[in-house]
């Protein structure tokens, strides 16, 4: 008898630990729930931290998370209000606001992120088809900062009309006014990328690539007019410097030569030995003007130059 009491008491503290356990469930703060009966919700979210309770068995706990979520769409391409192809990538972040609403709504993530793409989606392809292409790409109507003068045609840029901050803007409030009702709030939505299609891309790049060679050539043929000037200006001060410089030295050796010719008939007309040191001197000259290691000279006995020759 007494054995099986122990029995008895044993599997009535084993029930008792079950039912324990499957009615405390603890909640993380990163996390909210809802409590299910038989499939359905029952009672009101769970969004307090800590140890909740439940009906063991019967109820089950589905547990959703309460940061923010991203969801980041797949590139699309989409024809702009002034019929331009291009692909747009955009993404978002959201947030379950209602628990019990999201649940009876989308049931998961799952569920609600495929919801969200085809909303997210719809709205962003209405903006872009309502808007065009530079509104989406530009967000002011700034003059830009001009730093070569190629540029300079770049300040007469056309004005935009709405901005791609406010297309944002719209976008994200038509999102929380389809979603309201799901117990989800889109807190941000942003265009991550703006493109040209491929075929026109191509086009796009061959056509920056030939303006950048045509600049390229701009400024080569106005370097090599430049080169051509400073060039044509060396020549110009080298001849000017050398013109100069012959010129001067022609007066300096003018003025020599009449110095020297002063001195000789000086010296020539004070006595009969200045006249020989400077018939010397002159025949001397033109001996060395005269003659070089190939030249051969014969004089007579009775030439001037042979008298200096013979007896210096």
């Amino acid at each position: 008898m007494t054995r099986t009491k122990l029995i008895i008491s044993g599997i009535l503290i084993l029930i008792a630990l079950i039912s324990i356990s499957g009615s405390v469930f603890i909640l993380d703060e990163t996390e909210q729930a809802i409590v299910t009966q038989f499939g359905k919700p029952v009672g009101k979210p769970r969004v307090t931290p800590g140890v909740n309770f439940k009906l063991p068995i019967i109820q089950k706990v589905k547990f959703f998370d309460k940061r923010y979520l991203a969801w980041d769409g797949d590139p699309n391409q989409v024809p702009t209000k002034d019929k331009k192809f291009i692909y747009v990538d955009t993404y978002a972040r959201w947030q379950i606001t209602n628990s019990l609403q999201f649940f009876i709504r989308l049931n998961d993530e799952r569920s609600a992120l495929s919801r969200l793409d085809d909303i997210i989606d719809g709205e962003t392809r209405n903006a872009v088809a309502s808007n065009e292409l530079l509104d989406l790409v530009r967000s002011t109507n700034r003059k830009p900062e001009i730093g070569e003068a190629f540029l300079e045609q770049l300040e007469n840029l056309d004005s935009i009309s709405v901005g791609r901050d406010k297309i944002e803007a719209l976008i994200l409030r038509k999102i929380n006014e389809r979603t309201s009702d799901l117990g989800i709030k889109i807190l941000d939505f942003r265009f991550r990328r703006v493109n040209y299609v491929e075929e026109v891309r191509k086009r796009v790049y061959d056509r920056m690539i030939s303006e950048r060679n045509r600049i390229a050539e701009q400024f080569k043929s106005e370097g090599q007019g430049e080169a051509l000037k400073i060039r044509g200006d060396k020549e110009r001060d080298l001849a000017e410097i050398q013109s100069s410089a012959i010129k001067e030295g022609q007066v300096i050796r003018g003025k020599a030569d009449a110095q020297a010719t002063a001195i000789y008939a000086a010296a020539y007309n004070k006595s009969p030995q200045a006249r020989e040191l400077y018939s010397f001197v002159k025949s001397m000259e033109t001996l060395e003007r005269s003659l070089d290691s190939n030249t051969s000279i014969i004089l007579t006995t009775d030439s001037e130059l042979f008298r200096f020759l013979k007896k210096p």
